[in-house]
């Protein structure tokens, strides 16, 4: 009976060694090597950039309004379009002020035709006194009226010009250039002159200011460090489509700090020349600093949290991924300040960031040419040129 049994268990007996030295056979699994992309970091000057929002405003608005009353006989331009200054807009009916011209030169004709005469009165009178053949009160009264002639010969011009001119508003030109909105008073209205009664208004939004407030600390700061005395400026305005760029300078800080925000009102004025920007936009503004200062830079990207707090992965001398705990500054959608955890040479990891774990092997491919710190600044404009 039991050798019957043990019959049974040698199949059993046999698979277990055949098993075990399958195993022993078996080669072990290689570990496996990522790939990966890295940047060198280093701690150098670099430009530093600051963001603002801000309102756009017109550099100038004019509302055109009539110099002379009359009827609106005529309109020049099409609501909102484009006029350039000088460009007629409004003709009112000039009769009336033509009539008044022509009267006035006549007046001035009659005073020059007295004058004349008067002239010739003392004249013929003064050889007459001189000989004692005449009385010298008749001479003096001519001599009066060719000097009180030649007052009146004065205002008549006067007269003459100040008719010239109201003639002359009644053609209503553009007092700057810009876009014209839409027409206030139809054809056919009488125009008050010098009146609140507005016919249109005009703005001008090439270039276009871009009013931002910073603390009081960071203009105290843009003074202390600014390496232009006009800082470059640049606004992004959000679309359907994307951020679209638009480039300037800052030309204007207020003289007093708001009370209630400690805020100071600064400007930047910016090139629009296809009038995309309108007055009143919500905008970013980005204003240039300094290029002086030494920063340890990355992008933003790479930064990785957890509850332990910022980190991110760089390659050690064995190839190996390692995790560095960091600490950050400054930092804007393009790159980020570290503070304190890196140093100059560091292979940070920029790809394959959540396939990979601490520890991991990997096989490196330098692409900080491309995607470092110096080709990010180079790819957004951010690197201003320098001042002649």
């Amino acid at each position: 009976m039991n050798t019957k049994r043990l019959w049974l268990l040698i199949p059993f007996i046999l698979s277990f060694y055949g098993c075990n030295n399958e195993a022993e056979k078996a080669p072990s699994v290689k570990e496996k090597v990522f790939d990966v992309n890295v940047i060198r970091v280093e701690k150098k000057p670099i430009p530093l950039w600051m963001k603002y929002t801000g309102r756009t405003k017109a550099s100038n608005k004019q509302e055109v309004v009539s110099r002379v009353s009359g009827i609106l006989e005529k309109r020049y331009f099409k609501d909102g379009e484009h006029v350039k200054k000088g460009q007629k807009l409004f003709k009112i009916q000039q009769d009336e002020y033509i009539a008044a011209l022509n009267a006035a030169k006549a007046i001035l004709q009659e005073d020059e035709a007295a004058l004349q005469l008067a002239q010739a009165n003392v004249n013929r009178y003064a050889p007459l006194v001189q000989d004692g053949l005449a009385p010298r009160a008749t001479l003096e009264s001519y001599q009066a009226q060719v000097a009180k002639l030649k007052a009146s010969i004065l205002g008549d011009k006067a007269k003459i010009k100040e008719a010239q001119l109201n003639l002359s508003y009644t053609i209503i030109k553009a007092p700057t250039c810009g876009k014209v909105s839409a027409r206030r008073v139809d054809v056919g209205n009488f125009i008050t002159a010098n009146s609140s009664e507005v016919l249109t208004t005009i703005v001008k939004t090439n270039p276009i200011y871009a009013y931002f407030s910073p603390s009081q600390n960071d203009v105290l700061m843009f003074n202390k460090i600014a390496t232009n005395k006009k800082p470059y400026a640049f606004v992004e305005l959000n679309t359907p489509f994307g951020a679209k760029r638009f480039n300037g300078f800052v030309d204007f800080s207020d003289n007093v700090v708001d009370p209630l925000t400690s805020t100071i009102t600064m400007r930047a004025t910016i090139q629009n020349p296809k009038y995309e920007l309108l007055p009143g936009s919500f905008v970013y503004v980005n204003i240039f600093v300094t290029d002086k200062i030494p920063f340890l830079m990355i992008p933003p990207y790479v930064i990785m949290q957890d509850q332990l707090g910022k980190y991110v992965y760089i390659v050690d001398a064995n190839n190996k991924v390692k995790r560095v705990d960091i600490k950050t500054g400054y930092a804007t959608k393009y790159y980020t300040s570290v503070t304190k955890g890196l140093k100059s040479g560091d292979k940070v990891i920029i790809s394959s960031l959540l396939k990979i774990q601490p520890g991991n092997s990997v096989k490196t491919t330098d692409l900080t040419n491309k995607e470092g710190i110096d080709a990010i600044l180079k790819r957004h404009d951010l690197i201003p040129q320098k001042e002649q």
